[in-house]
């Protein structure tokens, strides 16, 4: 069901054409927020999560985002990848404006140009890691088949899961899985990654190798932002930024 669905949202941006046109307007920031804040509606009342954030990320910048439980990170990066949208205030990545933009396109959007690893990693459980690899590179109709197995595979190598490529994720530890995760996020070559807790469910080698593959990424030119709460890991990030009720603290 979820392959038909991708195959009907690919069906709309007949060859990439309509999804390179949103990111054209490079500038020294990557990620722009203005004022930024997001309201939820609760049986209790409102609740704030953000209050009126301002953050500049440089293009090809490591930012680690720290906080307690509660403070508001994973919304942060929700608001960035345009997975949520702020009740006020702009959110702007690549010199797109994607509060602005519709659902369809913004998918279509975040597909090609932001890679995104979940703290639970949401590989589909009936695929295997190369599938799960391969997902992105189907949605966005990049590569023929065979040259998406190619590159599902060599990413894969080089998170040091070639041998597990066909195994579903039920057979992978709790590092394989973020590792596949980590590959799938690349397999479209964004200028931006987007981690939540990438080190939270691995043991603390398996996340040293994590750490160490973001840093090589950062020095091949990509952007990452990594909430996490490891503050040992934060500090090697090349900036921390601390949230705290909402609010960035400086």
């Amino acid at each position: 069901m979820l392959i038909h669905w991708l195959k009907q949202k690919r069906s709309i941006f007949q060859d990439g054409k309509d999804g390179d046109r949103f990111s054209k307007n490079h500038s020294d920031h990557l990620i722009e927020l203005h004022q930024v804040a997001k309201t939820y509606q609760t049986p209790a009342g409102n609740l704030t999560v953000l209050n009126n954030i301002d953050l500049r990320v440089a293009t090809n910048e490591f930012v680690a985002v720290v906080g307690k439980s509660g403070s508001g990170k994973t919304t942060l990066i929700n608001m960035i990848t345009g997975i949520d949208r702020p009740t006020r205030g702009e959110v702007l990545v690549d010199g797109l404006a994607i509060h602005l933009v519709g659902e369809d396109q913004l998918a279509f959007w975040r597909g090609r140009n932001v890679g995104i690893v979940f703290q639970f990693f949401q590989l589909l459980p009936t695929l295997t890691a190369v599938e799960n690899v391969m997902l992105p590179m189907e949605f966005c109709n990049r590569l023929s088949p065979r040259e998406r197995l190619d590159r599902a595979l060599s990413l894969l190598e080089s998170v040091d899961l070639a041998d597990q490529a066909y195994q579903l994720p039920a057979q992978l530890s709790g590092g394989e899985q973020q590792r596949t995760a980590i590959a799938r996020a690349l397999v479209n070559d964004p200028r931006l990654l987007v981690a939540d807790e990438p080190t939270g469910n691995v043991d603390s080698k398996t996340g040293d190798k994590i750490f160490e593959l973001f840093e090589n990424l950062v020095r091949k030119g990509k952007t990452i932002l990594m909430v996490t709460h490891d503050l040992e890991l934060a500090s090697r990030a090349s900036r921390t930024i601390h949230l705290s009720n909402g609010r960035l603290i400086v």
